[in-house]
C-alpha cells in the first residue's frame, strides 16, 4: 500500500499497482471549481484506493479530511432501500404485500416491491408544500399517503427523486417503530462500520462538506426539467432540494430526507456495495432480488432508459446509483469491485467515469459500459 501524505491536493492511499487511480483522481480534483472530492474502491476483499482532497468549504478555509462527510444526493437511495430490506429479510415485511398492509392511510394501490423499484408512481405531490415540510416527516408522509399516483403502480417506472426515502422509511417505521435514520444506523451502518448517516447530530454536522456549484445556471436548468413537466413537479415541491442555502444548512443536515440527504465518506458509501458483493449483508436470495431487473423502460422522471432493481439501478456490469451533482456508488459484479466517488462540487458524471476507468484499467477490465 502506497500512502500519499498530501502531494498537491491529494491525500490517502492506494494499493501497489493502482497508482493510475491516484493520478486520475488528482486530475479530476485539480479541475474542480468548488469544494473537493473523495474516492474509495475495494476489490477481492481489500481496499485498493482511499483518496480525498480539495476544500471542504467554498471559502477554502477547511481542508477535506479523511473523515469529512458529504451529501451525494441519490446515492442515498440504496442505503434507504437496504434499511427496509433488513426487515424484509427477517420476515417483518413482504415484498409483494400492498403498502396499505403496513401503512393503512396510503391510498396508491402499490406493493412494497413497486415502491422499492420506482414503479409506485408516487413521484410528485399535487399539494404545494413549503421548504419547511422537509423538516416534518409526518407532514410529507400525510401528503404522500393521499397522493394519486402519476401512473398505475406496476404499469410504469420513474425515480421518486425526493420521496423514495419517505416511502420506504414509513413502511419500516410502521412495522418496526424506528425512523429510517435510526434503522440504518443500528442495523446497517453501525454493524458494518460505515461512516454514513441520515439525520446528523451536531458533531457530524461539523464534519459536513459544503456543496458548491448548485447555483450554476446550466446545472440548475438540467436538474429542474422543463416547466410543467413531471420532472419539474417531482423535484421542485417542496422547493429547496437544490438550493445551496437550504442543503448546506443545519436544519437540512439534521433532518431525515433519506432519498437524498445521507452524508458520509467515500469509504462509507463504497462499503455498502462491498458488503453486498462480499455477502456480508442480506441473505443470498434477497441480494439477488436487489440486483435483479424489476422494471425496464423510459424513466418518466429522467427521460432516459433505465432498469431498476430494489433501490438500485441495474445494468450488465452491476448495480448502484448515481447522484445529482456527480457522485456515484457502484457494485461491479462483472469486475468484482465496489466503487464510490463523492464530490462537493456539482457537475457531471464524467469525473467518476474517469476515476473508475482508471481502476478498471488497473484490474485489466475495459471501460465503464
Amino acid at each position: 500500500m502506497t500512502t500519499f501524505p498530501s502531494p498537491g491536493d491529494v491525500s490517502g492511499e492506494v494499493a501497489d499497482g493502482f497508482g493510475d487511480v491516484r493520478d486520475a483522481f488528482a486530475e479530476v480534483l485539480a479541475a474542480q471549481p468548488g469544494t473537493g472530492a473523495a474516492v474509495a474502491a475495494r476489490h477481492d476483499g481489500r481496499w485498493v484506493a482511499r483518496l480525498h482532497g480539495g476544500w471542504a468549504d467554498g471559502a477554502r478555509t477547511r481542508a477535506w479530511r479523511a473523515d469529512s462527510i458529504v451529501m451525494p444526493y441519490s446515492v442515498s437511495k440504496p442505503f434507504a432501500a437496504v434499511a427496509l430490506l433488513v426487515l424484509v429479510d427477517r420476515g417483518a415485511v413482504e415484498l409483494d404485500a400492498p403498502v396499505q398492509r403496513y401503512w393503512p392511510e396510503f391510498t396508491a394501490p402499490a406493493t412494497v416491491r413497486h415502491v422499492l423499484s420506482h414503479q409506485a408512481g408516487v413521484v410528485a405531490l399535487d399539494e404545494p408544500l413549503p421548504t419547511e415540510a422537509f423538516y416534518d416527516w409526518d407532514r410529507i408522509c400525510r401528503a404522500l399517503a393521499r397522493q394519486v399516483p402519476s401512473w398505475a403502480p406496476g404499469r410504469g417506472g420513474g425515480e421518486s427523486a425526493l420521496f423514495f426515502g419517505h416511502l420506504v422509511g414509513e413502511v419500516g417505521r410502521r412495522v418496526d417503530g424506528r425512523s429510517l435514520g435510526t434503522l440504518l444506523r443500528e442495523e446497517v451502518c453501525g454493524p458494518l462500520g460505515l461512516d454514513v448517516a441520515v439525520g446528523l447530530g451536531a458533531a457530524d454536522r461539523a464534519r459536513a462538506v459544503e456543496l458548491t456549484g448548485l447555483d450554476d445556471q446550466p446545472f440548475r436548468s438540467r436538474v429542474a426539467g422543463a416547466p410543467g413537466s413531471l420532472r419539474r413537479r417531482a423535484v421542485a415541491n417542496p422547493p429547496g432540494a437544490f438550493d445551496p442555502t437550504v442543503v448546506n444548512g443545519e436544519r437540512w443536515r439534521a433532518a431525515e430526507i433519506p432519498a437524498v440527504n445521507a452524508h458520509g465518506t467515500a469509504e462509507g458509501f463504497c462499503g455498502l456495495f462491498a458488503a453486498l458483493l462480499e455477502g456480508r449483508l442480506l441473505s443470498p436470495g434477497l441480494r439477488s432480488e436487489l440486483s435483479a431487473p424489476q422494471w425496464s423502460g423510459t424513466d418518466a422522471i429522467t427521460g432516459s432508459e433505465a432498469t431498476w432493481g430494489l433501490g438500485v439501478g441495474v445494468d450488465d456490469d452491476g448495480y448502484g446509483m448515481g447522484g445529482t451533482g456527480g457522485s456515484l456508488g457502484w457494485a461491479s459484479t462483472a469486475g468484482g469491485y465496489a466503487f464510490a466517488f463523492v464530490t462537493g462540487s456539482a457537475g457531471g458524471h464524467e469525473r467518476s467515469d474517469a476515476v473508475e476507468n482508471a481502476l478498471r484499467r488497473c484490474l485489466g477490465l475495459g471501460p465503464v459500459p
